[in-house]
């Protein structure tokens, strides 16, 4: 087991990929304090799990509420080792459409300063625990392209991808590798706010393999990076799209 010993807080938890995260960390040997904003959801989540698991409570925008998690991890835990800053919001809204508090403001505050905060406490904890670490952001392939819909949610992840750089440049020299990854069109309830557009099928089709990526195939890459195999990857974000970055949706199945 590539995780065995290891302590990892995972933010997010009670989400599609946030909870694929956590059966895998267990799955590999890790114990996991399963974090999101509805402390009732993700403590019934951490009870399906026997020890290995604790829910808690977290805001990620508040800071002090962050720092309050990666100590509880050590309290319970006795060490910690990886923080996996995973929660996430995203909205398809048009920018005419925008109301700035709601679709602006909400949004960066969870994505880009809840992974801000977790890069910091996580460090700092680290820090004071005088050892190495891995610190793990959920970006997007958004952050990486324009697209409609999704202004806020592209900008965000956007910064979670600098942050990434910046954060590992500053902390190498204390042994804490940061990383990100960068999922597609993966299976979620947020994606399934296509459907209510009528583009599922359409942007389905846009995938190499014809199909969403599972949330299980991105806990798998998490797992990957949090452990000591990938100790030569730090400030990168890994795209995990099934090609999507690399082509447009092919004409000639159309033509045919």
């Amino acid at each position: 087991m590539r995780l065995e010993g290891k302590v990892a807080v995972v933010t997010g938890a009670v989400g599609g990929i946030g909870q694929e995260i956590v059966r895998k960390f267990v799955r590999e040997g890790a114990r996991v304090v399963a974090a999101d904003l509805n402390l009732e959801q993700v403590n019934q989540f951490a009870e399906s799990f026997s020890g290995e698991v604790k829910g808690f409570g977290v805001d990620v925008t508040d800071y002090s509420q962050v720092e309050a998690m990666v100590a509880a991890a050590v309290d319970w835990f006795g060490t910690l080792d990886v923080v996996i800053n995973n929660a996430g919001l995203g909205s398809a809204k048009a920018l005419l459409e925008h109301d700035p508090g709601t679709d602006f403001d909400m949004v960066t505050g969870v994505n880009q300063k809840g992974v801000y905060h977790g890069i910091l406490a996580a460090a700092k904890k680290l820090q004071q625990l005088n050892k190495p670490g891995v610190i793990l952001n959920t970006s997007s392939i958004y952050g990486q392209m324009a697209a409609e819909l999704t202004f806020t949610y592209n900008v965000s992840k956007a910064a979670v991808d600098m942050m990434t750089k910046c954060a590992a440049l500053e902390l190498a020299p204390l042994g804490i590798r940061v990383a990100a990854v960068a999922p597609g069109r993966v299976d979620t309830p947020m994606l399934r706010q296509y459907e209510a557009l009528g583009l599922w099928e359409h942007i389905r089709r846009e995938q190499m393999r014809g199909e969403f990526t599972q949330p299980r195939e991105i806990a798998d890459l998490f797992a990957f990076l949090a452990s000591d195999e990938a100790n030569c990857i730090n400030g990168t974000t890994v795209n995990a799209e099934d090609g999507f970055l690399s082509f447009k949706y092919p004409l000639l199945p159309a033509a045919r």
